[in-house]
């Protein structure tokens, strides 16, 4: 029996109750790492894709095809749905276009958008500039023209909170509401005030970017409940927690203390498990049979 698309299955999930904690991920390992622990959504997060495959800062610097290329990577390595950073889907409303399409193509679940120029910064940082919302708004909808074609999930993301304050930003998150998107995440409000207000304000599913150090009150999941979000999306928490340990095993190593950094190690076993060889090594041993 075919499985659900996963745009489809992170709908369903969309209408259940309670707030749904997505992790986000890097690389395809650590998407695997999400489903292994039974989340039942995983995001690709720009910054530490940024971070990960060019070891540069969360500014616009992947392009189109590294960051839907590596989106794709990332879909096609676990079961469950995948929400994608499109940044500000990489030129005009005809590029947003391409860029959903492409997205979906790759079996992506939910694509997000946000309204910053090009090139984009970091939500959680200094210097951001918005497009006019007209502009925005033909963004959207190319983005929904898109979807029209093969199904993704539409998420809009406004940065209008840093650059014309919370009034600004609730009213281009009411804009993109009645335009059609289908999630609604106002970047980086600065009080748990203006996340209830804006939960208050908007009918559609909230998200919800929980940053570590960031400019937004960082809260756990009962709390976003509470609050009236749909999704907590905790970018870089699982970035933040690798990069620590790779610090610390590094430091082991550095002192010739190798045998000290195997309790805090998977077996070499379970690794080869989770990236797949079982099912590599039954294929070839199929193919091999034939040759006999």
């Amino acid at each position: 029996m075919n499985q659900k698309p996963k745009s489809v299955l992170f709908r369903e999930l969309l209408e259940q109750p309670g707030v749904l904690t997505v992790p986000g991920c890097y690389d395809a390992i650590s998407a695997i790492m999400v489903e292994k622990n039974g989340f039942p959504v995983a995001y690709m997060t720009g910054f530490g894709s940024s971070a990960s495959v060019i070891g540069q800062p969360d500014a616009g610097i992947m392009d189109f095809t590294q960051m839907s290329t590596h989106a794709g990577n990332m879909a096609h390595s676990i079961s469950i749905p995948l929400v994608a950073d499109g940044d500000t889907g990489y030129g005009n409303a005809v590029n947003v276009y391409r860029t959903v399409k492409t997205y979906a193509q790759h079996e992506v679940a939910a694509i997000q958008l946000e309204d910053q120029v090009s090139p984009k910064r970091c939500g959680h940082t200094q210097g951001k500039v918005i497009v006019p919302l007209n502009e925005m708004l033909g963004k959207l909808q190319a983005a929904l023209d898109a979807a029209k074609e093969k199904d993704i999930v539409i998420i809009v993301r406004t940065d209008a909170r840093a650059v014309e304050g919370f009034d600004a930003a609730l009213k281009r998150c009411l804009a993109f509401e009645e335009a059609g998107a289908d999630v609604i995440f106002m970047e980086a409000p600065i009080s748990i005030e203006e996340m209830q207000k804006t939960a208050k304000t908007i009918r559609k599913p909230l998200l919800a970017n929980m940053v570590e150090g960031g400019e937004t009150p960082f809260l756990d999941s009962i709390k976003l409940d509470e609050l009236g979000f749909k999704i907590g999306l905790y970018p870089i928490s699982l970035l933040l927690s690798v990069i620590q340990t790779l610090d610390s095993q590094l430091k082991r190593m550095a002192r010739g203390e190798h045998d000290q950094m195997i309790p805090d190690q998977i077996s070499f076993a379970e690794l080869k498990n989770l990236v797949g060889f079982p099912a590599y090594d039954e294929m070839q041993g199929k193919y091999d049979s034939i040759n006999q």
